[in-house]
């Protein structure tokens, strides 16, 4: 497998185990300081910094706590370019379903998160 693809589903597989526990250190280690995190679940659109998102994730309750499996997916991974990459992300979270898509920068030989832009439905 190319190495470019490998260190972006490494990076995927480390925002999902964030996520199910609630990790919000590992989830900072994955996002680029700069990264926007962007919902438009039921057309609230809203926008805002890791700075807002990353106590959000630390204070709420851990899927994992709570019995849920890690049932996070990987659809999709496109190589946009030698430093920029999107892929999409499925996940049922706090009985939620969530489409994610997740764009990633390349800085300093390291593939973060730049944006993630979503929406999520009662799970099914």
């Amino acid at each position: 497998m190319d190495k470019t693809l490998e260190d972006l589903k490494a990076v995927i597989l480390s925002y999902l185990d964030a996520l199910h526990r609630s990790d919000a250190a590992l989830l900072a280690s994955v996002f680029h300081d700069k990264a926007l995190y962007a919902s438009t679940t039921g057309g609230d659109i809203r926008f805002w910094s890791m700075e807002h998102y990353l106590p959000i994730v630390a204070a709420r309750p851990a899927p994992a706590s709570r019995g849920e499996v890690n049932n996070g997916r990987i659809v999709s991974i496109t190589i946009a370019g030698a430093d920029a990459a999107v892929a999409i992300v499925e996940m049922t979270l706090l009985g939620r379903d969530f489409t994610d898509i997740l764009s990633f920068v390349r800085e300093d030989g390291r593939w973060r998160i730049a944006a993630k832009v979503f929406d999520s439905t009662p799970a099914a």
